[in-house]
């Protein structure tokens, strides 16, 4: 079974085309997943200068494209569900180079980097209910 589920924020901007045989919309973005580090290994990691996420290329087709494309930017957070695909081709010096990313079936958007820095609730937009107002 090919299934793969990641969480991560985006490195980059997603980039939407159009596949122009038949108009369907295509996004890719990276997405940086961190590793499972903590404490101690993760600042040797760090001062080490080795990386404490992976980065994974992801595809989105269709409608999920579109609105990947419209809402997410660089640093949101997102879960993703799909399957590792690997594509291969010949590269300009003519040798075969592969690559390994996921094309996405679903995305979730968890947050983005700005909405975890500004977590305070605007308590004046609710508004107190007198009980003899409900009508049950």
């Amino acid at each position: 079974m090919n299934s793969v589920n990641l969480i991560g924020r985006l490195t980059r901007d997603p980039e939407l085309r159009f596949v122009p045989a038949t108009g369907m919309a295509v996004t890719s973005f990276t997405l940086a997943v961190d590793k499972d580090l903590f404490g101690d290994k993760k600042q040797e990691a760090i001062s080490q200068g080795k990386p404490t996420a992976d980065f994974i290329y992801t595809t989105v087709f269709g409608k999920i494209a579109e609105n990947c494309a419209n809402y997410l930017h660089k640093g949101s957070k997102c879960s993703v569900q799909g399957r590792i695909t690997t594509n291969n081709f010949v590269d300009k010096n003519g040798e075969r180079q592969y690559k390994t990313g996921v094309t996405a079936e679903r995305v979730e958007f968890l947050s983005s980097k700005k909405n975890d820095a500004d977590c305070d609730v605007d308590n004046d937009i609710f508004t107190p209910v007198d009980d003899e107002d409900i009508p049950f």
